[in-house]
C-alpha cells in the first residue's frame, strides 16, 4: 500500500528530509556550529558566509524530487515494516 495520508506527506516525509540533509550538510553544519560557538553574540552578522552556505545545501536537498522520492520510499519501507513487526524504527 503506497498511498499516503496528508500528515505523512507534509510532515513525515519533510523530517525524514530533514534529518537526512543534514547528515548529508554535515560540513556546513559543523562550519556554522563552530562559527556561532566562538563567535557568540555576534554570530548573526560574522557567519553569515557559514549560515548562507548551510542553507544553500540544505535547500539544494529540500527542493530536489529525487530525494524527496527517495525519503517517501524509505518511508514506505519504515512504514511497512512497522505495519508488519509493530516495532518503530528507534526502539532497535
Amino acid at each position: 500500500d503506497s498511498k499516503l495520508r496528508h500528515v505523512e506527506k507534509d510532515i513525515l516525509i519533510p523530517q525524514i528530509m530533514r534529518e537526512r540533509a543534514k547528515e548529508r550538510c554535515s560540513d556546513q553544519v559543523r562550519a556554522f556550529t563552530k562559527c556561532c560557538q566562538d563567535t557568540g553574540v555576534l554570530m548573526v552578522v560574522k557567519c553569515r558566509q557559514e549560515n548562507t552556505a548551510l542553507k544553500d545545501c540544505l535547500v539544494g536537498y529540500y527542493t530536489d524530487p529525487l530525494f524527496y522520492e527517495e525519503c517517501r520510499v524509505e518511508y514506505l519501507r519504515q512504514r511497512a515494516e512497522y505495519r508488519a513487526t509493530g516495532i518503530k524504527k528507534k526502539r532497535r
